[in-house]
């Protein structure tokens, strides 16, 4: 259990930064939920990413890779063996050079959200 919480609190501190310009729909520490305020067809906000502690494993999902999966183009294989799905990458202990890496991808999902104006 420490590895999650230290996995996750690393995790947290990728996705934190953002929450100034997003919105925040669960912040505790269990998880950290963001949201865009762009509102979509069904009325409801276009999610972000989020960063969760489950049972055995702390999740993270980043939003902007399933809309535009190329953002996954460069991505490293280490990175790549962590993924669960199209938007979900799954650590069970820390892997500071995975989350260097996905600190990267978060940056680029924000700007491609940018550039499809679902941010500002």
């Amino acid at each position: 259990m420490p590895d999650l919480a230290i996995a996750f609190a690393e995790l947290r501190k990728i996705l934190a930064p953002y929450a100034d310009m997003l919105a925040a729909t669960r912040d505790d520490d269990q998880e950290l939920y963001l949201d865009t305020l762009h509102i979509q067809k069904n009325k409801k906000p276009l999610f972000f990413g989020a960063v969760q502690i489950k049972k055995s494993y702390v999740s993270f999902h980043l939003m902007p890779v399933y809309l535009k999966p190329e953002l996954l183009g460069s991505a490293s294989p280490e990175l790549k063996a962590r993924m669960q799905g199209k938007s979900c990458f799954n650590f069970s202990a820390p892997e500071p050079e995975v989350f260097k890496e996905l600190s990267l991808l978060v940056k680029a999902g924000y700007a491609s959200y940018k550039e499809q104006g679902f941010v500002q």
